[in-house]
């Protein structure tokens, strides 16, 4: 506030005494004397003093333009502090916060999040500026102002010739959907042994004779020896560890990690009876006619319809063997008969279940026994969870058509699997106890290679040979392996199996970072990435996806946090999850669960593999995997990444299966997998809103039904625009797949 002005001194004040002429006499001189003395004159008039507010600084609203310009500084002088609030995900700000000046430069970003349509030519925002500043006196004083940021997008034109497909998706109405399951402890699990690496073979071997005859001998129980390597399991794993390293012929000692199945922890819907009205808005030749089919968007996505017409028009006629190793399976669920290998069939549990010298159980399976021929999932008290080996197996081999309803109220068809009528048929092989779903690496590793048609040696002594050694094995586990010493066990086991002729296909880990999970990152095996559905047809990667190098594909995994599949269960969307087969443990009831994760995603990778051998397409399981590099859909950065490997499953191209459909589709990714989807008018002319960086603008016919147009074995064209300030617009022409 400025101070008020002073009032003028004008000559009507005080000016008359200085005009009065020096002749006067000396009577007048008194007279004003003496009226000066008794009349006490008024002072000047002082200025009035300011509000103690006003000698503090204050900051004005101020607009801040960057066109399309990188970044803007922006700047006005203030005396007291200041800071941002409320950037907006497009906008950064270096300092957002300060002393004295208020300077700062904004950037936008290149990653900014654009509506999926592109049809906003400019960002905005209001930046609040919330600022404090302290007078002489004192006195402190606050306020905000606004900052009004914009940014023009860079405009991308061009012109097709149809208007964009899109996924669509069944409108689904279930009558009665249950919250079935607790949700699962997924903290990292403890080691309940040790793994010992001696310099030979035959060092092993003397160590195992030179034991005491006590039970379980003096480092703990033995679980498994192969070659050089000897597991125990033991309560006291540091102790252990530090009296084997002591021994010459020791040339390691790691703790036996427990892995964990990877679906997330979330309690998944469960849907156990009848009542779907379905719209089948899909125009597929072949869509299962199974209850909760119109609810598995995951097939549709990779274009199953047009496989299963494929395979309806050419069975596929060679047997092929799945290997599942999980937390074993319900032989007791309708949806699965005749799709399993049983007991004394080459199923296996490798589980142990020990007790100590004293005769007390310090391990238990779940259940209650040790080693055999049957990986069944056990009932154990309180059990909440859903058979994770059931879902995952569901996935693969599900039965089409109709059974008998196990209860009143049940569905009597419930889901489809990949596999359709190919002779794949699923060996379960019990790795994971219950109800933790967990296991040790040694266990693990002695399940691959059982698998893979290895003789094993288990904890009961006795050797168990696979009679129907896997052409694929599926391990929907893992974990954040750090020990080299820890990895080379496992590790080892895929390799073996590779040699063996089996394909691995591992879930590439939920921890959404950037730690390699194992045994997926071990050389030789498939490393499976998840995503899901997005806002338009390009699917993206699931959030929880971890990302490194060695992940070689994408499947659907889901996403429980959104919803676009188009489902309905009671009146509300259904989350892009995955549905499968499971068990409700509390009413000891066949079940369908929906749940998310790399666990889910490893299964259609490996369900592919087996129909690329059933068909005949791959004579072996290394050149399935070859196909199925070979046809996969690419997705985000240009050619193979972390995020997504080389790219999605593409089931149709890979399967060699015959088109569907034939209409035109346009997609613009960036870099990470966003995807936009601009408006075609009626001639096909299209205008793109684009934030900055590399862009692919695909333009491509749909011929497997899916919406996801120009995939792999697709008629398409492809184009690559980099945005920037140098390059604000830019005219693709006429794109003609």
């Amino acid at each position: 506030m400025k101070p008020a002005p002073l009032l003028p001194v004008s000559s009507s004040h005080f000016g008359w005494a200085r005009s009065l002429a020096p002749t006067r006499t000396l009577a007048c001189l008194a007279v004003l004397s003496l009226l000066l003395v008794s009349c006490p004159q008024p002072a000047p008039p002082e200025p009035p003093k300011p509000p103690p507010e006003a000698e503090a600084s204050a900051l004005k609203d101020q607009q801040a333009t960057l066109g399309y310009g990188l970044s803007r500084a922006v700047q006005q002088a203030f005396s007291g502090t200041w800071t941002l609030d409320g950037l907006p995900g497009w906008l950064s700000a270096s300092p957002d916060h300060g002393v004295g000046n208020l300077s700062t430069v904004l950037a936008r970003k290149y990653s900014a999040a654009v509506q999926t349509q592109a049809s906003q030519a400019t960002l905005e925002s209001d930046v609040k500026v919330n600022w404090t500043s302290v007078n002489s006196a004192g006195v402190s004083s606050r306020g905000s102002v606004t900052l009004k940021v914009s940014a023009d997008l860079y405009q991308l034109s061009g012109r097709v010739q149809d208007s964009v497909s899109s996924l669509a998706a069944g409108s689904t109405d279930l009558s009665t959907v249950q919250a079935g399951g607790a949700v699962r402890n997924r903290a990292t699990p403890a080691a309940r042994g040790v793994i010992v690496g001696y310099r030979s073979q035959a060092a092993r071997v003397r160590a195992m004779l030179g034991r005491s005859s006590q039970p379980g001998g003096p480092e703990g129980q033995f679980r498994s020896a192969v070659g050089s390597t000897l597991a125990f399991s033991t309560s006291d794993v540091p102790g252990t560890i530090a009296r084997l390293k002591a021994d010459p012929d020791v040339e390691y000692a790691v703790p036996d990690a427990a892995l964990s199945a990877l679906d997330l922890p979330t309690s998944p819907q469960h849907i156990q009876t009848r009542g779907v009205q379905a719209e089948r808005a899909l125009a597929a030749p072949l869509i299962p006619g199974d209850d909760y089919a119109p609810l598995q968007w995951a097939f549709r996505l990779l274009g199953y319809p047009a496989v299963w017409r494929d395979m309806k028009g050419a069975p596929y006629t060679r047997p092929v063997t799945v290997a599942v190793l999980d937390t074993g399976v319900r032989y007791d669920h309708p949806d699965l008969k005749g799709q399993l290998y049983g007991p004394g069939d080459g199923a296996l549990d490798v589980l142990p279940y020990l007790r100590n010298a004293a005769g007390a159980i310090v391990y238990d399976n779940g259940d209650g026994d040790g080693p055999d021929t049957d990986p069944t999932d056990p009932a154990t008290p309180g059990r909440s969870d859903i058979s994770h080996g059931t879902h995952v197996t569901g996935i693969i081999v599900a039965n089409w058509g109709s059974f008998a309803p196990p209860c009143p109220t049940c569905t009597g068809s419930g889901v489809a699997g990949a596999s359709y009528t190919a002779p794949v048929k699923v060996l379960p092989v019990r790795v994971l106890d219950a109800p933790n779903g967990e296991g040790l690496e040694s266990d693990i590793a002695l399940g691959v290679r059982y698998a893979a048609g290895d003789p094993v040696t288990l904890s009961d002594g006795k050797t168990y040979t696979n009679p129907h050694p896997a052409q694929v094995i599926n391990l929907s586990l893992g974990g954040p392996l750090g020990d080299r010493n820890q990895i080379e066990m496992l590790c080892s086991a895929v390799s073996r199996a590779t040699a063996l002729g089996s394909l691995v296909v591992a879930a590439g880990g939920n921890d959404g970072d950037t730690n390699p999970y194992y045994p997926a990152a071990c050389p030789g095996a498939v490393a499976v990435a998840s995503v899901s559905l997005s806002d338009s047809a390009v699917p993206t990667h699931a959030y929880y996806s971890s990302v490194y190098q060695q992940i070689a594909l994408s499947a659907p995994g889901g996403n429980p946090k959104t919803s676009y599949n188009g489902g309905r269960l009671n009146n509300q969307s259904m989350p892009d999850e995955i549905l499968s087969t499971g068990w409700n443990y509390a009413d000891n009831l066949p079940g369908y669960f929906l749940e998310a994760g790399t666990s889910q995603a490893a299964p259609q990778v490996t369900a592919l593999a087996a129909l690329l051998l059933s068909k005949g397409v791959a004579a072996t399981p290394a050149a399935a995997l070859d196909r199925m590099l070979a046809t996969a859909s690419d997705l985000g950065a240009a050619g193979r990444d972390s995020t997504y490997g080389v790219g999605l499953i593409n089931p149709a191209a890979a399967l060699g299966a015959i088109p569907v459909s034939n209409t035109l589709g346009l997609s613009v990714q960036d870099e990470q997998g966003r995807s936009y989807v601009p408006a075609l008018d009626s001639v096909g002319r299209f205008t793109a809103y684009l934030p900055g960086g590399s862009f692919r603008v695909v333009a491509g016919r749909d011929s497997n039904g899916n919406g996801f147009a120009g995939e792999a074995g697709e008629p398409r064209v492809e184009k690559t625009v980099d945005f920037g300030p140098s390059l604000p617009s830019f005219d693709v022409g006429t794109l003609t797949p």
